[in-house]
């Protein structure tokens, strides 16, 4: 199987994936894209399909990288690429006044979507040692149907457990830009505000969470609606399933299980330990996965659900 992510580079510690090449905290993101391996362009070439001896256009183009000539995706005529360069100038200014620096950049799935993770001047600590960072995602895809995103990304300092959280006004809406206009990088920079808006909301609910205990039965109740089992061994008995398992398994040893023993801060960021650590088959894999696939959004609804049996404590 190939591997997802294709070329990553990251400032500070080795992140909780163990994937990409080291690199100073102090790059400016044009040096940043350089490490990361991101310095190409991409370039829409007319596509057309070759019938007998004739070349007939299809209306369509081909997203062409310049490092290697790989076709990224089909597009239509109307759909217009952002460079990788034009998506890293945004965090510049931040980057300059001292607001942000540059922490993780990559592409995965061989080009097709292209990341930058910059570490916020802004962070919060609960129970008197258990700090979480706050950090912005901004994904810039190569790929039709594709559209840049931006998310609120807190990443739990003791475990490197991740939430990718949306900048929209619910958890299923995200700030997107599509590629049938212009990039607007004053757009994209006004979500630092956002960002910090939803960290003061985070740190509300750790601190909610991290004040409700749970029981053994609740406990197993919410593991089972996180990972739910796909089958029963008696009526209105449901079998934990291999995920619930290992997360109940984890409890108590993961990364920082002292803060909030027997709280749903630790029964929740046991489900996030899980699910960035343990699940896939792989580092990338988990990589992609909690980021942009299933288990991103699976991340997202154990907060939700968290939050919804602390209330009901």
């Amino acid at each position: 199987m190939a591997h997802l992510v294709e070329t990553m580079a990251y400032a500070g510690e080795t992140p909780w994936h163990g994937l990409g090449v080291p690199v100073l905290n102090d790059l400016t993101p044009d040096q940043m894209l350089v490490k990361a391996g991101l310095d190409w362009t991409v370039d829409k070439i007319p596509a057309f399909v070759r019938i007998g001896e004739q070349l007939v256009p299809t209306g369509q183009s081909a997203l062409v990288r310049s490092s290697d000539n790989k076709i990224l995706s089909n597009i239509s005529e109307d759909w217009n690429p952002v460079q990788n360069h034009t998506a890293f100038e945004f965090f510049k200014d931040f980057v300059d006044a001292g607001d942000m620096e540059m922490h993780t950049a990559g592409s995965l799935r061989e080009g097709k979507n292209v990341w930058a993770l910059a570490k916020v001047k802004d962070s919060f600590e609960i129970l008197g040692g258990d700090r979480v960072d706050s950090y912005l995602l901004f994904s810039n895809p190569h790929e039709y149907g594709k559209c840049i995103d931006i998310r609120f990304t807190p990443i739990r300092v003791v475990c490197n457990n991740t939430l990718t959280l949306s900048l929209g006004t619910s958890s299923d809406l995200f700030v997107r830009l599509n590629h049938r206009r212009s990039f607007d990088g004053e757009l994209v920079k006004r979500t630092l505000g956002v960002a910090s808006t939803k960290m003061n909301t985070y740190k509300e609910v750790a601190e909610h969470l991290s004040t409700k205990n749970f029981t053994g039965e609740s406990l197993t109740e919410y593991l089972q609606s996180v990972f739910p089992a796909m089958s029963t061994k008696a009526k209105d008995t449901k079998i934990l399933s291999r995920p619930a398992q290992q997360a109940f398994q984890v409890l108590e040893t993961q990364p920082g299980a002292e803060y909030g023993a027997g709280t749903f801060w630790q029964a929740f960021n046991a489900v996030t330990y899980t699910v960035d650590h343990l699940l896939g088959h792989s580092p990338d894999t988990r990589l992609q996965s909690a980021w942009y696939g299933s288990n991103r959004q699976r991340k997202v609804m154990a907060l939700e659900k968290a939050v919804e049996m602390a209330d009901a404590a």
